[in-house]
């Protein structure tokens, strides 16, 4: 079943096109990695995605709720990470964990047993009530996870989730993205590391707003002749045009 549906989505700042007539689907459960250079656009296409961002043109739908009509049912229907902001860092992990809970709706009782249960999770009973800017980043960025999920909805975007973490933390942390899509999530995911996009059911690139590559990691290699996904990329990012977003 198809979770996120995009045909010829377009984003254009005045004479700017930054997302120009992208089109792909993901399907329910999918670990879909959106890939590309600073500057590619997949940024710009994730707001979009995620109902912050009208687009110029083009049609999409968002676990069943079009982009242009039903943009506070797309947030309410899925869950957001980032690397530079996910968790208040002045709020212990309680206070975040009712906080994000309450804007998704739940309630106490729903939010007591959802503490609970990523509490006894992540083995971190004990560390409840300590302040978020107390915790290594590995932890936050788990914990931002889980709590991204605590909805359970229908797609997790998460947006270069593992940047600067460490490589047992970034192992960890896939693990839970596998956990997540084996229960029938669907992951969209973006990363700047390309071990990454091999665990990727299938990924797609980006240069200068289009979707230069869309497949299977395996597929790709071979198409590109490559023995990685890092060579892939590069290839393909080389004759990228534009600079950053």
């Amino acid at each position: 079943m198809k979770v996120i549906s995009v045909q010829n989505l377009t984003k254009r700042f005045g004479d700017f096109t930054a997302v120009d007539q992208i089109s792909f689907d993901v399907e329910q459960g999918e670990i879909f990695g959106f890939l590309g250079a600073n500057g590619a656009g997949k940024t710009t296409a994730m707001r979009m995605l995620c109902g912050l961002s009208l687009p110029t043109s083009g049609v999409a739908k968002v676990a069943g709720f079009d982009l242009y009509t039903d943009a506070e049912k797309i947030k309410k229907n899925i869950g957001y990470m980032s690397q530079k902001f996910s968790l208040y860092e002045d709020l212990t992990i309680r206070e975040n964990i009712r906080f994000y809970g309450g804007i998704y709706g739940l309630t106490n009782a729903e939010l007591k047993e959802k503490t609970a249960q990523l509490s006894h999770t992540l083995k971190i009973d004990d560390k409840l009530n300590t302040l978020v800017k107390a915790l290594p980043l590995g932890w936050r960025q788990k914990i931002s996870f889980s709590v991204a999920m605590i909805h359970e909805p229908k797609i997790v975007f998460l947006d270069e989730p593992t940047g600067g973490v460490d490589p047992i933390t970034r192992r960890e942390f896939w693990t839970m993205i596998f956990e997540a899509a084996n229960t029938g999530t669907t992951v969209f995911v973006t990363t700047h590391y390309m071990d990454e996009a091999e665990y990727c059911g299938r990924v797609s690139i980006m240069v200068d707003g289009k979707i230069d590559a869309l497949g299977a990691p395996l597929e790709l290699k071979e198409k590109f002749s490559a023995k990685d996904m890092g060579e892939v990329f590069l290839k393909l990012a080389r004759g990228a045009k534009r600079g950053d977003d």
